[in-house]
């Protein structure tokens, strides 16, 4: 089983295919087992590194307070391990916010970005905390099981980190080929948010979708996907 170690945890990791290496950052409550529609299809293109965030899968999951911070140091600590100098990110929900810190505090590790269903902020009402923390209790369910169940605590320390993260006055100093992938129906990332996030970033580009949250695993996962390799192989972005 790959392991490595950063800070302090051992973190899983998975290698697919070859060529420009790119990070897959996967969501709140989310494995990399759950990925695999999209890092299968990505890894016949790419090398895709997809890993498992502290807390989740087959990492290491302490119960002490997490925070996005603490996972960008993570994942740029797994990537000096495997000697990745660079790469593109790939970031999809929590993990688009784990995206945009790495690329705050190490942009000479990042390429290009890719940020999907994500915010540089969170809209903190109290009907949308209880939208994560259904989706915490649903996602013990037998029909939304992963093969790795999340403890309930891990998912709390993810959903705090997550719900505390705001980078909204940072976003200027992103100079990174962009591209913003957002549902126009979530309601757990309102579009309001991609909008503004889109603003902040100079340069960015802006790709709506029809769908909800999770977009890029139903009805438009390979619109989803095109538009990401195309992204990746278009130089001048």
């Amino acid at each position: 089983m790959p392991t490595v170690e950063v800070n302090d945890i051992q973190m899983y990791y998975e290698i697919h295919g070859e060529g420009k290496p790119l990070l897959l950052i996967g969501g709140l409550g989310l494995d990399l087992s759950e990925l695999q529609s999209i890092s299968g299809w990505l890894g016949q293109r790419y090398q895709v590194i997809v890993f498992d965030n502290r807390g989740a899968g087959r990492t290491d999951k302490p119960d002490v307070p997490y925070s996005i911070e603490m996972m960008a140091k993570d994942t740029a600590e797994l990537m000096k391990a495997l000697a990745i100098e660079r790469a593109s990110l790939l970031g999809i929900s929590m993990g688009g916010k784990i995206a945009l810190d790495l690329a705050l505090r190490y942009p000479g590790r990042v390429e290009k970005l890719i940020l999907v269903s994500t915010s540089a902020r969170v809209m903190n009402t109290k009907k949308r905390l209880w939208r994560l923390r259904f989706l915490g209790l649903v996602s013990s369910l037998p029909l939304f099981q992963s093969k790795h169940t999340q403890p309930r605590y891990a998912f709390l320390r993810q959903l705090q980190a997550s719900s505390s993260y705001n980078c909204i006055a940072r976003l200027h100093e992103l100079h990174f080929p962009t591209i913003i992938l957002h549902g126009k129906g979530d309601r757990t990332a309102p579009y309001a948010l991609a909008e503004e996030m889109h603003a902040g970033i100079q340069g960015s580009r802006l790709l709506p979708f029809q769908g909800g949250h999770i977009f890029f695993l139903f009805g438009e996962r390979q619109q989803f996907l095109d538009a990401t390799a195309e992204f990746m192989e278009n130089e001048s972005e």
